[in-house]
């Protein structure tokens, strides 16, 4: 029997959402050009879901918008929160799916979360996906080898237990808390189903970026005086909060 050629799977990826606050091509411009200069390395052909659920039909010039996202090196892979048919119909001739909706736009970003994930997502620069559904809990999943530049780990329902070193440019995905007994220099998101009571605790803290729950820091907005260190990160009021754990 011949083989296929080809296999579609279901899976998840690493996608930041960048919401859309307002309808001045030139605001946007200047905003997407202000942050991309505070991490230049971070955005640097990044995939990003568009929320356009604050704009105003009426003065939407989604072209311009469009133009203006991708001169940036931004990657658009779909649109979500569009609440109009008309602008819907703009969006698909332009080229890019609207992705799954809801009767709100959470429940649109709850639908994305399920099929794409967020991670990172949420990961909220004004990006972010805003998820409060937990699930339930399986077995802890654990990972007893060095975890290495470009792999990717995801315990969906559970939560991570790393007894090894995480490298820079790997990531560790969890929807419950995350343990790494090792150097970690990769990406760590806990709670990402949206579960605000996820934890990260590590023993030696160099990590690019820390998220839980969508609420993130990158490597520089880590408190110095916890870089190389024991720690543990959690959400307090909804902010991130880090303590030493020695």
């Amino acid at each position: 029997m011949q083989k296929t050629s080809i296999e579609i799977k279901g899976s998840n990826f690493t996608l930041l959402v960048l919401y859309l606050k307002s309808n001045n091509i030139d605001l946007i411009n200047k905003s997407l050009y202000k942050k991309i200069q505070e991490y230049p390395q971070f955005f640097k052909n990044a995939p990003i879901i568009l929320n356009v659920s604050h704009l105003s039909l009426n003065q939407t010039n989604w072209r311009k918008i469009q133009e203006v996202v991708i001169s940036h090196s931004f990657f658009i892979v779909g649109v979500t929160g569009c609440k109009d048919k008309y602008l819907k119909k703009i969006i698909i001739d332009s080229g890019l799916p609207v992705l799954l909706e809801g009767k709100t736009t959470e429940n649109t970003e709850n639908n994305i979360n399920k099929n794409i994930s967020f991670f990172y997502k949420k990961h909220n620069f004004e990006n972010t996906i805003n998820t409060r559904i937990t699930k339930k809990t399986e077995k802890t999943h654990i990972i007893n080898t060095p975890v290495r530049s470009g792999q990717k780990i995801y315990a969906k329902y559970s939560d991570l237990i790393v007894t090894n070193n995480v490298s820079a440019g790997a990531e560790l995905v969890a929807d419950g808390n995350i343990h790494i007994y090792g150097s970690v220099r990769g990406r760590v998101l806990a709670g990402a189903n949206g579960d605000i009571t996820s934890n990260i605790f590590c023993t030696t803290l160099f990590a690019e970026l820390l998220s839980i729950s969508g609420e993130y820091w990158l490597s520089d907005q880590i408190p110095l005086k916890f870089i190389g260190k024991s720690a543990q990160i959690y959400l307090s009021n909804k902010v991130l909060t880090i303590n030493s754990l020695s």
